[in-house]
């Protein structure tokens, strides 16, 4: 069964024309339940990870600042978020979210997390919308309990995985793969072990085309036991802060081919959302919905 992380404090509410669509988490999860794609036995709320957990990734001095919400004025700008407690605990909550998952996709092949993707974190600071890593804290979790040997990241969000660059730039055990806008945010990226940046205006064909020839490649290469998958769908046309014009179907297909990729190498896949802001909600939903139909259909 296909098991995905939500709990209702995901759609913590921002103050009012924050640009950033809380509701879509909630209006996805109700989109899924309606259409039949999953059931209520589909989802489970996390709880909250330890601080253990935490440290495996991120400083002391940072993870208590948040906690304590005594991060700077400049700090707290770059988040993109007012800070606040409810919104650590959501953060902490959507990271304990991406680590029950990974138990849950070694058992069954995949499990999903409908917030998270949190690539831009960064070891001793969080920025655009980012707090915690979520993926990351969870890859090291794996490693900890001595369940995986490779992990490979593929990060299809328009914007660079930064973060997820820096935080395992010395760890040959995880490669950190990055297709992301050459023109998109970061503007100073950071060194992947593989980055593919294409240029404004790319569109399905090279986009599809970039991607079909390298993942196979690097699961050959990589040889992985664990992938995570960070499946972004600004990477539309329509998305305020992308640069690229993928279509709808476009962005299926990339959905589409990653997860039978990973499930005909019989590698567990662990999928987290990422950015999405078209200006119209109704095209967030159905490019993110694209992502569970695939899941069901091709696992289950």
């Amino acid at each position: 069964m296909l098991k995905i992380a939500y709990h209702p404090i995901f759609t913590h509410q921002l103050p009012l024309g924050h640009r950033f669509p809380m509701s879509k988490y909630e209006l996805l999860h109700r989109q899924l339940l309606h259409e039949g794609t999953c059931t209520e036995a589909n989802f489970f709320e996390p709880g909250m990870p330890s601080r253990e957990s935490l440290l495996a990734v991120h400083s002391e001095s940072y993870i208590s600042a948040l906690q304590n919400l005594t991060l700077s004025k400049s700090e707290v700008r770059k988040l993109g978020f007012p800070l606040s407690a409810k919104l650590v605990e959501r953060e902490h909550i959507i990271t304990q979210g991406t680590i029950e998952g990974c138990s849950y996709a070694i058992d069954n092949g995949i499990a999903m997390n409908i917030a998270g993707g949190t690539h831009h974190a960064y070891p001793d600071h969080g920025e655009a919308f980012c707090l915690f890593h979520d993926q990351a804290i969870a890859a090291r979790q794996l490693q900890k309990l001595g369940k995986v040997k490779k992990i490979l990241f593929v990060d299809l969000d328009v914007h660079q995985g930064n973060g997820t660059a820096v935080i395992f730039e010395k760890d040959p055990s995880v490669f950190t793969f990055s297709m992301h806008g050459a023109g998109n945010y970061p503007f100073r990226k950071e060194k992947s072990n593989l980055d593919i940046a294409v240029p404004d205006g790319t569109g399905d064909d090279v986009f599809l085309s970039e991607l079909k020839k390298t993942l196979p490649r690097l699961i050959e290469q990589q040889n992985p036991d664990f992938i995570f998958y960070l499946s972004g769908v600004d990477i539309l046309e329509t998305d305020k802060l992308g640069r690229l014009t993928c279509s709808i179907e476009g962005c299926t297909e990339r959905d589409r081919f990653v997860l039978t990729t990973c499930k005909e190498a019989g590698i567990p896949v662990q999928v987290s959302m990422g950015g999405g802001y078209s200006p119209d909600i109704k095209t967030i939903l159905e490019a993110h919905a694209n992502t569970y139909r695939m899941a069901q259909e091709i696992y289950f």
